[in-house]
């Protein structure tokens, strides 16, 4: 497992500290949760957009009579 150096401010910090002593967990569980889920997210939003192109392309002729409709 490789390590890695993040800065966080007072709050940021607070805010983790808090949330891994409200939880029962350590800060570390938490950041790396954190970084799976935007990892995560980004993948979803990308697949949504691949997605979306395919849909404009495969039915751009019935968009467009839509449009026009």
């Amino acid at each position: 497992m490789a390590t890695f150096l993040v800065r966080l401010d007072d709050r940021e910090l607070e805010a983790l500290r808090d949330a891994a002593e409200a939880q029962g967990r350590s800060m570390n569980d938490l950041a790396r949760e954190g970084l799976r889920a935007v990892s995560s997210q980004a993948a979803r939003e990308e697949k949504v957009r691949a997605l979306a192109r395919r849909v404009m392309s495969e039915d751009a002729g019935l968009l467009k009579r839509l449009g026009e409709a």
